[in-house]
C-alpha cells in the first residue's frame, strides 16, 4: 500500500511539473460577446491501470463543479364539469359551486430534478435540455446537504437536437470544471459519473467507456459516449469525467427495461456540448453548416447494387433544389466518401461533420459518381432554422387504378391524374405508386411503404406498373435496388432501398 501511494504522489508531482512547463492548461477566452473563459486540458490520458486504488482526489477536484437542478413547470387546467351539475334540481340543493359560474382555474406544479456542471466562475452552467425544458422556474443548488447555496437560474439557450442547455446564475468565484477533449477518448477508459440521482444528493459512480459514436435516433445530432457507470433519474445533465477529473461528457439518457440503471448509459461528448454552448452564449442559438442532401447508410444490398467496394460512406438519397450540393453537381445516387480528407463512415457521421462547420465554409467533398471517384468543392450554407415533417405516411389513401403485382407481396399502380392529386405529387415525377405491402414480404423488411413512389428499379427508370413487374422479374442478383420518392409531412424526397431478391415466399 505504501508503494502504491508513493507512486501516486510521484505521478501527480510529475504531472504538475509537466503541465506547468508545457503550459497545457489553456485558458480559452471567447471575448465579451462570445461568453465566459473556460479551462481546457487537452493532454492525452496516461493509460496505466496500475496507478492507484482510489479516485477520491479526482472526485474532490470535479465534484464541487457539479450542481443540483430543480425545475418546476406550472400546469393550468380548467375543471371538468359534468352536465348533470347544471340540472336545476341539483343546483337547488348544492348551489353553483359545481355549476357554470364556477370557472376557477386549477393550478398544478410539476417538479423534476436533474444535474448540471459549472463551466465558468461567473455562473454559466451546462446541463441537458430535457432537464429544464418547459420549466417556469429553475433553482440551482451548489454544495451538498447543509452547505447548499441555492440560486435562481435563467435559461441562456437550449439546443434540443443535441439535448444541451446553458443556464446562468448570478454568482462569482464558482468552482468551474476543466474541459477535456472527447476526441481522444478510447473504449476502456475509466470514467466517473457525478450527479444527483433520485434527489438523494450528490453521488459518484465509476465505470468505463463502453462505446463511442453511438446514435439511435433519439435526437437530431448524436455522437454519444456509452458507459456502464451507473446513471439514474436525476443524473441527467451531470458530469461524466475522466480519471483526471476533466469533463468529457454531459450525461443524458439510459437504455433500460426497468427505468433504472442497467449499465447502458449515454453522454453527449464535451466537444459537441462545448460548441453548442459557445453558440448559445455568443448568439443565443447554434448555427450549423448545410449541404442540402438526404444521406443514407449503405446496406449490403445497396453496396452490391451500386458496385461499391464496401459499405463505407453515405449514399445521397436526395438533393434539395437550390442548395450547395446541387450547385456543386452532387446527384442522387452519389456516395460521399470524405469531407476535407476525413473519412465518412455513414450517414450520421456525415451529418455531424457538416453540422459542426460554419456556414460559408468551403469544403472538399470526395465522392463516388457514376462508377468513378471525383472531388468537388462545396460552399456550405446555413442550416434552415426549422425542418417540418411527419414520418407517418398516409396508408389509407384510396387509389382507383387496378393493382399489379411487382415484387413478391408488393402491389403497385400507375400514376394517373387522380393518384397524383390524391398524393400531391410534384409535377414531372415518374414511376408507380405502391398501394400495398405484405407485412411478411422482403420489401416490408426493406422499409417499402404504401404511397411510396418507385422511380427506379436497379437504376432503370420505371415507366408504368407493367414495366415495374418486368424489371423485378428480370432482376437476377441477390438484391433489387429501388429508388423511391416518399412524402414526409409537407415535404417529399427520394431515397434508396435494397430488397432481398433471394428469399421468396
Amino acid at each position: 500500500m505504501k508503494f502504491i501511494f508513493r507512486s501516486l504522489a510521484g505521478f501527480f508531482s510529475a504531472l504538475v511539473v509537466a503541465l506547468a512547463i508545457l503550459a497545457v492548461f489553456h485558458l480559452t477566452s471567447w471575448g465579451k460577446d462570445a461568453g465566459p473563459a473556460i479551462k481546457v486540458d487537452s493532454t492525452a490520458l496516461e493509460r496505466n491501470p496500475q496507478l492507484g486504488t482510489s479516485f477520491a482526489p479526482v472526485v474532490k477536484k470535479a465534484a464541487p463543479s457539479v450542481v443540483n437542478i430543480y425545475s418546476t413547470h406550472i400546469i393550468h387546467m380548467r375543471p371538468y364539469r359534468n352536465p348533470f351539475f347544471n340540472d336545476p334540481m341539483f343546483r337547488q340543493f348544492f348551489g353553483d359551486q359545481f355549476g357554470p359560474n364556477n370557472n376557477r382555474e386549477i393550478t398544478r406544479r410539476q417538479e423534476s430534478l436533474g444535474s448540471g456542471v459549472i463551466v465558468s466562475p461567473d455562473g454559466y452552467i451546462l446541463t441537458a435540455n430535457h432537464v429544464v425544458e418547459d420549466a417556469d422556474e429553475i433553482k440551482v443548488a451548489i454544495g451538498d446537504n447543509e452547505e447548499d447555496k441555492e440560486y435562481t437560474a435563467r435559461v441562456v439557450g437550449t439546443d434540443p437536437p443535441t439535448d444541451v442547455a446553458v443556464l446562468k446564475i448570478d454568482a462569482k468565484n464558482l468552482p468551474a470544471i476543466t474541459f477535456g477533449d472527447s476526441a481522444q477518448l478510447e473504449v476502456g477508459d475509466v470514467v466517473l459519473a457525478i450527479g444527483n440521482p433520485f434527489g438523494l444528493g450528490q453521488s459518484v459512480t465509476m465505470g468505463i467507456i463502453s462505446g463511442l459514436g453511438r446514435h439511435y435516433g433519439m435526437n437530431g445530432y448524436e455522437n454519444f459516449i456509452q458507459t456502464d457507470a451507473a446513471i439514474n433519474k436525476g443524473n441527467s445533465g451531470g458530469a461524466l469525467v475522466d480519471a483526471y477529473g476533466r469533463l468529457i461528457g454531459i450525461n443524458t439518457w439510459i437504455a433500460s427495461n426497468s427505468g433504472g440503471s442497467e449499465g447502458v448509459g449515454f453522454a453527449v461528448p464535451v466537444n459537441m456540448a462545448r460548441r453548442v454552448m459557445q453558440g448559445l452564449i455568443g448568439g443565443g442559438k447554434v448555427t450549423r453548416g448545410y449541404l442540402g442532401i438526404v444521406p443514407e447508410d449503405i446496406t449490403p444490398g445497396l453496396a452490391e447494387g451500386f458496385n461499391l467496394p464496401d459499405q463505407s460512406g453515405a449514399l445521397v438519397g436526395d438533393v434539395e433544389t437550390n442548395t450547395p450540393a446541387q450547385r456543386a453537381g452532387i446527384m442522387s445516387g452519389d456516395v460521399i466518401l470524405e469531407i476535407n480528407g476525413k473519412k465518412v463512415n455513414d450517414a450520421n457521421s456525415l451529418r455531424l461533420m457538416v453540422s459542426e462547420m460554419e456556414p460559408g465554409t468551403s469544403v472538399s467533398v470526395k465522392l463516388f459518381h457514376n462508377g468513378q471517384q471525383k472531388t468537388v468543392n462545396v460552399s456550405l450554407a446555413k442550416l434552415p432554422d426549422a425542418v417540418a415533417g411527419n414520418d407517418t405516411p398516409d396508408k389509407n389513401s384510396p387509389l382507383a387504378n387496378p393493382r399489379t403485382d411487382a415484387l413478391d407481396g408488393v402491389t403497385v399502380a400507375d400514376l394517373d391524374r387522380q393518384v397524383r392529386d390524391q398524393l400531391h405529387l410534384p409535377p414531372g415525377l415518374q414511376g408507380v405508386v405502391v398501394t400495398d405491402v405484405d407485412e411478411d414480404a422482403n420489401a416490408a423488411d426493406a422499409d417499402l411503404r404504401p404511397n411510396d413512389i418507385i422511380m427506379e428499379i436497379n437504376q432503370q427508370p420505371v415507366r408504368d406498373a407493367d414495366n415495374a413487374v418486368k424489371l423485378c422479374t428480370d432482376a437476377k442478383g441477390k438484391w433489387i435496388v429501388l429508388k423511391i420518392w416518399r412524402r414526409v409531412g409537407d415535404l417529399g424526397g427520394t431515397r434508396y432501398l435494397s430488397v432481398d431478391n433471394t428469399k421468396r415466399k
